[in-house]
């Protein structure tokens, strides 16, 4: 049975409707959903980056999800807002896990394949939400002509398909958004990938990125006071030598 995930769920202060938004979401059958935290950065003043808030105060217990026996998967992420003229060093230079495609305007620039090819040789994958659609028929149009450009361009490979939902009405099945990404030029097979197996590439993407080439992996040592803190091994009563080292007594008939 495939894992479907929604790797962009709107972060909002209003906890209740965070709240329904994850509950919408298992009800639907997703096992994995990110709440997604975007940060536009001006020139005009300095600006700090926004922290995630840790899911234990967002929500009490997590839903279960539609069909298993397990709770909802909730993780953060992160989105800055680049320029047009950052496409580029997004695909080819910059340390990012998705390259989200706009959807609310006509994109001021065609895809290219060579920045394209350059992303998706490095696991990088493009995002295509599609809550705008439903909201305006203006952004319908704007959301289906840059898909349709996009996989053009990659051929339909290492894309994701996501909401950008604001309120739990704006969330659609995961087969509905299959059904939906045939509209953006998706095969049958790539548009289940694009909320499954992709997804969940771009979630172990975003984990090997804090090892060695996904070989190594390093933790933080214990520290001084947690170390004294454990018992000290066990000496030899008596003064005794160690075990090891004790001579070993010759047997006699």
């Amino acid at each position: 049975m495939s894992v479907f995930m929604d790797l962009n769920l709107t972060f909002s202060t209003d906890k209740n409707r965070l709240q329904r938004l994850i509950e919408t979401a298992a009800h639907l059958g997703f096992s994995t959903v990110a709440i997604n935290y975007v940060f536009e950065p001006t020139a005009k003043k300095k600006q700090e980056i926004p922290t995630p808030t840790p899911i234990n105060d967002l929500i009490d217990q997590l839903p279960i999800v539609q069909g298993r026996s397990r709770p909802i998967r909730v993780l953060n992420r992160l989105t800055i807002v680049m320029s047009d003229s950052s496409h580029f060093a997004a695909c080819m230079i910059y340390d990012v896990d998705i390259i989200c495609i706009s959807v609310t305007e006509k994109l001021p620039f065609f895809f290219k394949r060579a920045p394209v090819n350059g992303a998706v040789d490095r696991g990088l994958v493009f995002e295509v939400s599609y809550a705008a659609a439903i909201r305006d028929s203006t952004m319908r149009r704007y959301t289906i002509a840059n898909a349709v450009c996009l996989m053009e361009t990659c051929k339909g490979k290492n894309v994701i398909l996501s909401s950008a939902a604001e309120t739990p009405l704006e969330l659609r099945g995961p087969y509905d958004i299959t059904n939906l990404a045939l509209l953006f030029g998706l095969s049958d097979g790539d548009a289940k990938e694009a909320v499954s197996s992709t997804c969940r590439s771009v979630v172990l993407h975003a984990e090997t990125r804090r090892t060695a080439s996904g070989i190594i992996y390093t933790m933080k040592s214990c520290s001084e006071s947690s170390c004294q803190q454990e018992a000290p091994p066990a000496a030899a009563a008596d003064g005794e030598a160690p075990a090891a080292k004790r001579a070993k007594p010759h047997l006699t008939e």
